[in-house]
């Protein structure tokens, strides 16, 4: 082979790094040319194109934000398992260092903001505009927008690890060691440009679904009317509203120290690394309550459908969201307690971190309340939501201890906090999306996921993690610190790292039943006749499963909570059935390409930053301002759906009153 292509595969190509990425490099290949086979043997090219690549429907881009979590689940769950292989024995060289490195940053990251962020916009995108009455998000071409900016950043991202080579700074890539001189090579790179990409994203996200709560409730619905999970959304969009944006300056920042020379943060030019740590936890602290806060709205409705009750104190249940997204702004320094900031700040950020345990109890219980004395049905949602009380009262437990600054310094960096973070962001934010995928399922594709192999996926999964993170609380005890890359046969870690890498294995076969049962319950998962599998409480269940493009043929009017649930007991559900005489013509938005190609030239952006390639990096921001450019000059961007197409659609699926 000429020299050349030789050097470039072994610098971009990594062609010496071994087996695992010749491997990948082959499953990737492979994967492509499947996808393109199938898409072309069966015809579906303009079938994508049409239905989902172009689409503005909030509930098909919440199913593509769904598809994009689960691939990502797996992807940083196959970095989870890599880990912990290294670490089952002393002395275990599975892994070299740098690729060890890599592999904890990716997973960190992608666990983060390519996992838990797309999952719970998934949960936004499919559920928020039905339960408040409306056909469609505010700004549903700014939703499109948001999505592919989020599927292009996780495949720039991801696109890392065949080629040019991972960032290995950890998730938090804290400067000096994330500065050029310390982090040569794209990798640190890759990092910089898809978080940008995709935080632009989500800031977008947050506005939108705080627009469409605020401006598009159904007529009657009252901020108190409003569901707990629609509350929980709130929650959330303020909270990203407000801290993104110092995630975005702060790796901006450090973007222009790597790629353009400037100094923000090399101290031996006058910058100061301290600045990005504490802006990137301005953001860090919150962005754990932006994933969580959804997950509390999940089990607040599958508690009340499952219990068969109201939800018990839904005043105090709203208060707390509501603290909590106040006070998440106010904790960031506890992690950084050790850095000697002095006993006054230091305590200051300790009170306000055990602060915020206290709405966060307020809602357990409450919970704990409304499943009390109630026809309690243990299906695959109530299951998960279950299962988060005593995992989650064991994370926040440990969250307390962290959170005394003095007691701190003993816990600070050790696989203690490994253990406690997994607490509570596996039995906190993965229980509570799982719990959410199995509930809202029927409604985004009309059949129930099936319950056997669920449960076996839900006891694997379970068990799995305790037995991997219940050890790791003991080995932080014993002094084991986070990011090793190997330890000592002699330091006495050895047979509870063993225990915890089995753990991880279990997990891992609770995820393939997860994948297993999806593609069985496709062909033979009972369908949904009724669009009210559950016997719900919310709006969303008046609807059919899956709920027509336009949602509502008439915007119902809401007098009260769980008005649906109400109209069932009272036997008037006849009265949210539209008449023909009411059917208006009803204005959509098109589907516009736009917003993919938006994105597309966001991954050609970034992708030329990564490298150093000012030339390509800026034709990609031209592409960016060209679509901008033209959106301000589209008129012709939305329709009308005539009545004789909406009373035929709600005649076919028997609605009609």
């Amino acid at each position: 082979m000429p020299s050349g292509f030789m050097q470039f595969a072994d610098k971009y190509l990594m062609w010496k790094e071994g087996p695992m990425i010749w491997g990948s490099d082959v499953a990737i290949l492979l994967v492509s040319i499947g996808i393109v086979f199938v898409l072309t043997y069966f015809h579906k090219w303009k079938w994508l194109w049409r239905e989902w690549i172009t689409t503005v429907d909030h509930k098909k881009i919440g199913i593509m934000y769904l598809i994009c979590a689960l691939l990502m689940l797996f992807r940083g769950g196959a970095d989870a398992e890599l880990l912990r292989t290294q670490l089952a024995i002393p002395n275990n060289h599975f892994l070299s260092a740098e690729h060890y490195d890599q592999i904890f940053t990716t997973h960190g990251t992608i666990m983060i903001l390519f996992m838990a962020m797309p999952f719970i916009f998934a949960l936004f995108n499919i559920v928020v505009p039905l339960q408040i009455g409306a056909r469609d998000v505010a700004f549903p071409y700014l939703n499109a927008i948001s999505f592919w900016l989020f599927f292009f950043a996780a495949m720039l991202f991801n696109l890392s690890f065949v080629f040019g080579g991972s960032p290995d700074a950890s998730w938090v890539s804290y400067p000096p060691l994330s500065e050029l001189g310390f982090d040569p090579g794209p990798g640190e790179n890759y990092y910089l440009l898809a978080l940008q990409i995709t935080g632009i994203g989500s800031i977008a996200t947050g506005i939108n679904f705080l627009a469409t709560i605020f401006k598009m409730r159904a007529p009657g619905m009252k901020l108190m009317h409003m569901p707990l999970f629609t509350w929980s959304t709130v929650a959330a969009c303020v909270v990203i509203i407000f801290a993104f944006p110092a995630l975005a300056i702060a790796i901006a920042l450090l973007t222009l120290d790597r790629i353009f020379g400037t100094h923000f943060f090399t101290i031996l030019h006058g910058g100061n690394p301290m600045m990005f740590v504490n802006l990137f936890w301005v953001w860090g602290h919150p962005e754990v309550y932006i994933v969580v806060l959804p997950a509390f709205g999940v089990y607040s409705e599958v508690v009340a459908t499952f219990a068969r009750k109201r939800i018990f104190g839904y005043s105090s249940m709203v208060a707390s969201l509501m603290l909590i997204s106040v006070i998440s702004y106010f904790v960031w320094a506890h992690h950084f307690f050790t850095m000697g900031a002095g006993a006054d700040v230091n305590t200051f950020f300790a009170v306000a971190s055990m602060l915020v345990g206290i709405p966060t109890g307020v809602k357990v219980f409450n919970w704990l309340f409304t499943m009390y004395r109630g026809r309690i049905r243990m299906t695959l949602p109530m299951l998960w939501t279950i299962a988060f009380v005593p995992c989650f009262a064991i994370g926040g437990a440990t969250g307390i201890m962290l959170a005394a600054a003095p007691a701190d310094y003993q816990y600070h960096n050790s696989y203690f906090l490994i253990a406690h973070f997994h607490q509570v962001l596996i039995g906190g934010v993965v229980f509570g999306m799982l719990a959410g995928m199995y509930y809202w399922w029927p409604k985004m594709f009309g059949f129930k996921l099936d319950e056997r192999l669920g449960r076996w996926a839900f006891w694997f999964f379970n068990i799995g993690f305790y037995v991997c993170f219940m050890p790791q609380y003991a080995l932080g005890f014993m002094g084991m610190q986070r990011r090793m890359y190997t330890y000592p046969a002699d330091m006495g870690w050895n047979t509870l790292n063993l225990i915890s890498t089995i753990g991880a294995y279990i997990m891992a076969i609770g995820f393939v039943f997860i994948v297993i049962q999806v593609l069985y319950s496709v062909k033979y998962g009972e369908r949904d006749l009724t669009g009210d599998p559950w016997d719900g409480r919310t709006l969303e269940w008046s609807l059919p499963s899956p709920a027509p493009h336009y949602n509502f043929a008439v915007i119902p009017t809401v007098t009260s909570r769980d008005v649906w649930w109400e109209l069932k007991e009272q036997g008037r559900t006849d009265e949210l059935k539209p008449k023909a005489e009411d059917i208006k013509p009803i204005h959509m938005p098109k589907n516009l390409a736009r917003p993919f190609f938006m994105g597309l030239a966001f991954f050609v952006a970034g992708f030329g930053f990564v490298f150093d390639s000012m030339w390509l990096g800026f034709l990609g921001l031209a592409g960016v301002v060209a679509c901008l450019i033209a959106r301000a000059l589209e008129y012709n961007d939305d329709y009308h759906i005539p009545v004789h197409e909406v009373v035929e659609t709600e005649a076919t699926l028997g609605r009609l009153g």
